[in-house]
C-alpha cells in the first residue's frame, strides 16, 4: 500500500489552489492530477470517489481528511460519520496512525 504517497496527494489537494481545481474539474483533469502520484487502484478509487470512510479505513491521517471533506462539500458531523461508515463497511482501519488493534465492540480502558 502507498499510504504516503496517498496522504502526499491529499495534502497537496488541501493546500494547492491548482490541485484543487483540476480535481474539482473531474474527468480527464482529475485523472491526470491522480495520475501523478504512485497509488494503488483501491487508493485511487477512493480519492476519485471522495470516499471519506474508505480513505479512513486505508490509514490516511484524519487531519488531511478533516480538511478533504469540505472540499467534497462534506459537513462536520457527516465527515465523522462516514469514518464510522467506513469502518462498518470495510472494517477496521489497515494502517497509519489510526490502525485498529481492537474490534469496534470492544471497550478499551474499561470506556
Amino acid at each position: 500500500m502507498s499510504l504516503y504517497a496517498m496522504q502526499k496527494f491529499l495534502f497537496a489537494l488541501n493546500r494547492d489552489t491548482e490541485v484543487q481545481r483540476r480535481y474539482k474539474e473531474g474527468g480527464a483533469a482529475r485523472a491526470a492530477v491522480l495520475d501523478t502520484c504512485d497509488l494503488t487502484g483501491e487508493e485511487r478509487e477512493a480519492i476519485d470517489a471522495g470516499d471519506i470512510g474508505k480513505l479512513y479505513v486505508l490509514g490516511c491521517n484524519g487531519q488531511l481528511l478533516m480538511h478533504f471533506a469540505p472540499l467534497l462539500g462534506i459537513a462536520w458531523a457527516d465527515y465523522l460519520e462516514a469514518m464510522r461508515e467506513g469502518v462498518r463497511k470495510y472494517g477496521p482501519v489497515r494502517a497509519g496512525i489510526y490502525a485498529m488493534t481492537t474490534s469496534t465492540e470492544d471497550k478499551v480502558a474499561g470506556v
